[in-house]
C-alpha cells in the first residue's frame, strides 16, 4: 500500500491481491470495543454512530459549500488527484463509499467520458476515409453509451447526504452509469468480488469500526482491485502544525456557525481529524 502526501490530506492506495494485511494495517489498533470516541468525547459505539449520523444529517445541505470554505477550494484538487491516480479505463466498476454528495462519482464520470472521447477521435483519425454515415453512427453510439460499460455506485449511510447527491446529479446532468445505494461501510450490501475500485474520501475517520469497513472493502473488490482512501492527516512540520491547529480549532467551527448554522458539527470535524491516527500508521 502506498501513501501520497497532499498537504494536510493523505491518499492511500492499495491492491486487493495479497493486500489484506496492508488494508488492515490502516486499522491497526482501531478496533474500539464497547467504548470509542466522538471527537474528544468518550462514547459507546452505538452512541457514536447516532451522533455521526446526526452530524451529516445536519450539514448535508451545506456540506459542499463548507468544504470549499474550509479548504479554500483545495479539496477539489485533492479529489482530482485521487481520480487521476485511479486512472479508470472504460469498463471500470467503482464503488464510492461515504460518497453522499457525489464529488468523486462525478469526477469519475468526467474522466471516463474524456477517455471515450479521445478514443473516438483516435478511431476517426485512423479511419479518415469513413463516410459521413459511419462517422455519424460512431457519434450516435457514443451518445447512447458515453461511459461504455463503466459504472459508479455511490454508497452512503446517510439519507440526507444521498438526497443532496441525487439533486446535484440531476442539476449537473449526470445519470448514465450512476446509481445511489443506502448502505453501511461496515456491512456493504454488495456481492463478493464485484468492483474494480473502492474509494472513500474524507469518510473513513467517521466509520466506527474501521477494521470492519476495510474487511468489507477487501470482500467487495475483485482480485487485483484497487483501494483508494483520501483523508485528512497530521502535519509533520511543527510550525505548520501549530498554524493548522489554530485554523482548525479557531476558524473552522466559526465558519460552520456562519455558513451552516452549526458550530458543534464542525467542532466534531476538527476533533475527529486530531484523533485520527497519523498517516504512518497506515503503512506496511
Amino acid at each position: 500500500m502506498a501513501a501520497a502526501g497532499l498537504g494536510p490530506a493523505r491518499l492511500f492506495l492499495g491492491r486487493r491481491r495479497g493486500a489484506m494485511r496492508a488494508l488492515l494495517g490502516l486499522a491497526r489498533g482501531l478496533a474500539s470495543g464497547p467504548q470509542t470516541h466522538f471527537g474528544f468525547q468518550n462514547v459507546s459505539e452505538e452512541e457514536r454512530r447516532e451522533k455521526i449520523y446526526q452530524v451529516f444529517e445536519n450539514v448535508a445541505e451545506k456540506y459542499d459549500v463548507m468544504n470549499d470554505s474550509m479548504t479554500l477550494g483545495i479539496h477539489r484538487v485533492w479529489k482530482d488527484i485521487l481520480v487521476h491516480k485511479m486512472n479508470p479505463s472504460p469498463g471500470t466498476l467503482l464503488v464510492d463509499v461515504a460518497g453522499g454528495t457525489g464529488d468523486i462519482a462525478f469526477r469519475f464520470i468526467n474522466y471516463v467520458h474524456s477517455i471515450r472521447e479521445r478514443q473516438l477521435q483516435q478511431k476517426l483519425k485512423r479511419h479518415q476515409n469513413l463516410s459521413w454515415q459511419e462517422i455519424s453512427k460512431s457519434y450516435e453510439e457514443e451518445k447512447v453509451k458515453p461511459l461504455g460499460d463503466s459504472q459508479v455506485v455511490v454508497c452512503d449511510i446517510n439519507k440526507e447526504m444521498l438526497k443532496v447527491g441525487k439533486q446535484r446529479a440531476q442539476h449537473l446532468g449526470y445519470s448514465e452509469g450512476l446509481s445511489w445505494v443506502l448502505g453501511n461501510a461496515e456491512e456493504l450490501p454488495f456481492d463478493d468480488d464485484k468492483f474494480d475500485v473502492y474509494t472513500i474520501a474524507f469518510g473513513i475517520r467517521n466509520v466506527t469500526r474501521i477494521d470492519l469497513a476495510l474487511q468489507e472493502a477487501y470482500r467487495v473488490l475483485k482480485p487485483g482491485g484497487r483501494f483508494l482512501c483520501l483523508e485528512f492527516s497530521h502535519v509533520s512540520n511543527p510550525l505548520l502544525s501549530r498554524l493548522y491547529d489554530l485554523y482548525s480549532f479557531q476558524v473552522i467551527p466559526v465558519l460552520g456557525e456562519i455558513i451552516a448554522g452549526d458550530w458543534k458539527s464542525y467542532q466534531y470535524l476538527v476533533e475527529s481529524i486530531r484523533r485520527f491516527p497519523p498517516q504512518a500508521d497506515g503503512r506496511t
